[in-house]
């Protein structure tokens, strides 16, 4: 008898969950429309690899995977690309970010499938390759790829791998119909998995408030060296590091994996899909969501493609929308409200709640912290929600770090017992996005900092070598200077000088070519107050006066006989000397200037 153990915390809220196990798993059917997002999971959002108008059949990769922490994604179902555009998808913040949407054609036309049954022949890195491109992400929590789960370090032993059937959270049955209707799969799952890792051995984790799906899991486990354990009821024992605590009495260290403490865990849904990837060569394109609450008259498990709109999805359920006072996503104590009902279906979407007012009251306004402590008695990782509650109002991000924030698993059970109502789980999350966003800006900033280093070492680097090149060549050109200067005994430099000195006519006769040049007329035209000739007009002539260079008012600024002339006026003005441009050239066979005479007096 395995020996169960306990961990710091939790509460039992009621459960709600017979509501929606009276009736086994239906098909949800094709939506009209399906809006599959790129990034249904932790780490690099997909990179679409189809277009607009493309057709594509059901199990076609749609987008590829970019980098180690990332899956792809594929086509629910045959049918056209309809739009590649952002869309509402199903967040706490309500956000919008890029989707591919499809129109289903209403064939269902597979692509080829090819399946490996005799798995034990493959290399086991072939095995995480062929579960990492059929898409498959956790289906119980945050959606982390299974593929960087099963991709232990080298030297890592792994002593212990856990199937996660808890499911403690209220409302949601999707894993416990899973076990009732798929043990076999499940079982062969994780065959397949201590194929893969090669444990000592192997749990089913479930909590005793699901007696049929333990009598189930018992019944196909029978021979297989799996051991089905049964431990009491207790939110949230269904947590990774809880669920390792209860099964092994091993705790996880602060922001360490439970790879370094020997165990890997897997969800029952994440199981099933690994079975149909490997043996079937299906990828993850559906999964097994729990549509409840008394706002709908028909709750039930319903195994919905990927991307369905939760209208549709509701509407199979008998949705009665004036009973309803918010739609949540997941259950009521880790679920978030969603915006609007035409968010998708996502991976991880194992629940959607709709219940009445009377079921689920709105939340009363937030009072004044009591100090009473309920929320650190209740907290499951031992962390101090009242002080994180402060620092995270104030700001104190270097504090909320210190106190092991990101250990929080934000179960909500502090929310659950606080007498004033504080949503303290918001404040966490918000936090967490705040300080995820300063790392990120930090990185850049970092990322950017390397890069102008290395680009002024180039540029230093390069001037080097350019001024190394000089110091060559002249030291070159002197060794040869002195090597011919000791074959001729003169210095070839200041032969060089003294031979351009030679060329080099006498001062005056410099003078003189300057005053014959065709520029001697040039200091004449910038004189003040000097007339400039008159130019040839033929209906009338009028002397040309050049602006003077002190403050008056020049000619040009009189009043003209019409704009155009006005125009051609100031386009004949010389820009540089501020003088009128002659029509014709000035006379070459008179050094005299052209007659001058005083500007009238003003």
């Amino acid at each position: 008898m395995r020996k169960i153990h306990g961990f710091h915390g939790g509460i039992h809220p009621p459960e709600n969950k017979h509501q929606s196990v009276r009736t086994p798993i239906a098909d949800a059917g094709i939506p009209p429309e399906l809006v599959i997002p790129l990034l249904q999971h932790i780490g690099t959002p997909a990179g679409v690899v189809v277009t607009i108008g493309q057709h594509v059949l059901k199990g076609q990769v749609i987008a590829e995977a970019q980098g180690f922490v990332s899956v792809p994604k594929h086509a629910p179902t045959s049918g056209t690309i309809h739009a590649i555009e952002d869309r509402l998808i199903a967040h706490p913040s309500g956000h919008f970010a890029p989707c591919i949407v499809i129109i289903p054609d209403g064939k269902d036309e597979w692509i080829e499938c090819r399946g490996t049954p005799d798995y034990q022949a493959l290399d086991k890195l072939q095995l995480i390759d062929l579960i990492r491109n059929a898409g498959i992400a956790g289906m119980g929590g945050a959606g982390f790829p299974s593929s960087v789960k099963l991709s232990v370090k080298a030297g890592t032993h792994i002593e212990t791998l856990i199937i996660n059937g808890t499911e403690c959270e209220p409302y949601i049955t999707a894993d416990d119909v899973l076990m009732r209707e798929r043990a076999d799969q499940i079982i062969e799952g994780a065959k397949i998995l201590r194929h893969i890792i090669s444990p000592r051995e192997t749990l089913i984790g479930v909590e005793d408030n699901k007696p049929e799906g333990i009598a189930a899991l018992r019944v196909a486990a029978e021979g297989s060296g799996i051991e089905i354990v049964e431990f009491p009821t207790k939110y949230p024992s269904g947590g990774e590091k809880q669920l390792i605590e209860i099964l092994t009495g091993k705790q996880v260290p602060s922001g360490g994996l439970p790879s370094q403490v020997g165990v890997v865990c897997q969800n029952i849904g994440s199981t099933v899909a690994i079975y149909e990837a490997v043996v079937h060569g299906k990828p993850l394109i559906s999964r097994v969501t729990t549509v409840t609450g008394n706002a709908v008259r028909e709750p039930q498990n319903f195994q919905v493609l990927i991307g369905t709109p939760m209208r549709y999805l509701l509407q199979k359920a008998g949705y009665q929308a004036e009973n309803n006072n918010r739609l949540i996503m997941g259950g009521p104590m880790m679920g978030f409200t969603v915006p609007s009902i035409d968010v998708p279906i996502v991976k991880t979407t194992n629940c959607v709640l709709a219940p009445t007012e009377a079921e689920l009251p709105t939340p009363p306004p937030a009072q004044a912290c009591i100090r009473c402590g309920m929320c650190a008695q209740a907290c499951p990782v031992s962390l101090l929600p009242q002080q994180l509650f402060w620092f995270a109002q104030g700001k104190e991000f270097d504090k909320l770090e210190h106190h092991n924030l990101f250990d929080c698993i934000e179960c909500g059970a502090c929310s659950y017992v606080c007498p004033s109502t504080i949503p303290l789980v918001q404040y966490y999350r918000a936090s967490k996005a705040e300080i995820l966003q300063l790392r990120r800006d930090h990185e850049k900033a970092e990322a950017s900092r390397i890069r102008f280093e290395a680009r002024q070492q180039r540029l230093e680097q390069a001037e080097a070598e350019k001024e190394a090149k000089r110091a060559a060549r002249k030291k070159a050109a002197e060794q040869r200077a002195q090597a011919m200067a000791g074959d001729s005994g003169e210095d070839p430099i200041q032969a060089a000088i003294e031979r351009a000195r030679a060329k080099r006519p006498p001062r005056r006769a410099r003078g003189a070519a300057r005053a014959n040049s065709i520029n001697w007329r040039k200091p004449w035209s910038r004189r003040r107050n000097a007339w400039t000739p008159p130019m040839p007009n033929l209906r009338r002539q009028k002397p040309r006066v050049a602006i003077s260079w002190r403050p008056c008012k020049p000619a040009w600024t009189k009043p003209a006989t019409s704009w155009r002339r006005r125009n051609r006026l100031w386009r004949s003005i010389n820009r540089r000397t501020m003088t009128r441009r002659r029509s014709t050239p000035p006379r070459r066979q008179s050094r005299e200037p052209w007659p001058s005479a005083r500007r009238k007096p003003r």
